[in-house]
């Protein structure tokens, strides 16, 4: 089960924040961040290792689609 990030992950770092991430449940409840922009960029790890201090594909939740790119 795939749903946008609606609560705080703490430990996530940018992710916590990032417009590309997604909260994804197991089978077995367990509930990790995926990265949206790895279906379409090598660059960017499907699961990536948290926290996420710096990442080029940053993009504040809400932002318009054309705003990447953004490092904290």
């Amino acid at each position: 089960m795939d749903e946008p990030l609606t609560r705080p992950a703490g430990p996530a770092g940018l992710c916590a924040t990032c417009d590309h991430a997604r909260l994804v449940t197991s089978a077995r409840h367990s509930t990790f961040v995926r990265c949206d922009l790895s279906a379409t960029d090598p660059r960017f790890p499907k699961y990536p290792r948290l926290p996420v201090d710096r990442c080029e594909g940053f993009r504040p939740a809400g932002s318009p689609a054309g705003d990447q790119g953004h490092q904290r």
